[in-house]
């Protein structure tokens, strides 16, 4: 068993390369939801529903969020009647928000929500999201403290970040299968998605911080940062301000007590003795994902490289 921790674009296209070299039954990809939020009466979940349409081949090519082909009539018509039009929630996109909301109000878990709308979906290896309780990841700002969605979206990560918080995190709890699938773990893989808001969360929870660091496999990262910058988002932005080394240097600082390898591109391939310097195992290989050849290529090399060096020793 193969276990990725994933949210954002760049996690979701690490969890589809993983899903085309691995069986299904092999696979179970954690995903974190202290990005969810309710809006207009809707439960959304970004990070799940990215994973989910990436790995049925229907996001959009384009943004890496979202569905290939979307229709904005909602959106149109809710700004026509003075509505919040901040978040947009495309016409194909909202039957997912709806028949979440819907079950979970008739008592249903999130994993049991998510499991059929991926089955739905036509994906066949487990995606989980990281507790069925509510998380919610809170930015700190020099203005105030701002639910994630406010800052990332509405503001553009404008504001400084100062540091998070994952309220509702303490009392979390994983799902029995988050647990066994870490129990049975071959590996860990982190992909490269924001250590801080959405790594960071998963590791928040109790239950789940235990459970992979007590795993008896190796974890390994794919460093979501290459040649000093992010590929996507604003990871880079907010390791400049809260005062750490843009480089996979500053991810390696950052992971060097949760994991035992580090992927590096080969942009980076001669910061390598400064990753091993930390006390990580360090590989190079290209790590960014243009096209659905170069995620399968990252993942299969990232999975030879972990049981290369976990049959040797």
């Amino acid at each position: 068993m193969i276990v990725a921790l994933a949210g954002g674009v760049g996690g979701a296209k690490m969890a589809f390369g993983l899903s085309r070299v691995l069986p299904p039954d092999r696979l179970t990809i954690i995903v974190n939801t202290a990005d969810d939020f309710e809006h207009l009466g809707l439960h959304v979940a970004p990070d799940l529903d990215t994973v989910m349409y990436t790995l049925a081949g229907l996001a959009n090519p384009e943004t890496g969020w979202g569905l290939a082909g979307e229709t904005w009539g909602f959106m149109s018509a809710i700004e026509r009647l003075g509505g919040p039009s901040w978040f947009r929630l495309g016409d194909h996109d909202i039957a997912t928000h709806v028949l979440r909301t819907e079950r979970l109000r008739a008592g249903e878990r999130l994993t049991e929500v998510t499991a059929e709308l991926c089955a739905a979906l036509g994906i066949r290896c487990a995606v989980l999201p990281m507790s069925d309780d509510p998380v919610r990841t809170m930015v700190e700002t020099p203005t105030g403290v701002l639910p994630f969605q406010e800052y990332f979206v509405h503001l553009k990560c404008e504001p400084a970040v100062r540091g998070f918080r994952f309220e509702g995190a303490a009392t979390a709890k994983p799902s029995e299968q988050a647990l066994a699938a870490l129990a049975a773990a071959e590996a860990i893989v982190l992909c490269p998605s924001n250590p801080f808001v959405s790594i960071a969360p998963i590791f928040a929870v109790p239950g789940l911080d235990k459970a992979i660091r007590t795993a008896k496999a190796p974890i390994v990262a794919v460093s979501p940062i290459i040649g000093g910058a992010a590929v996507k988002g604003p990871a880079a932005k907010m390791m400049q301000e809260l005062g750490l080394d843009v480089s996979v240097v500053g991810i390696a600082s950052h992971y060097r007590k949760l994991v035992d390898g580090l992927v590096l591109d080969e942009a980076d391939a001669a910061l390598v003795p400064a990753v091993e310097a930390m006390g990580l195992r360090g590989a190079v290989m290209p790590t960014l994902m243009r096209n659905d050849a170069d995620r399968i290529r990252l993942a299969q090399a990232t999975l030879d490289w972990v049981r290369g060096w976990t049959s040797a020793s």
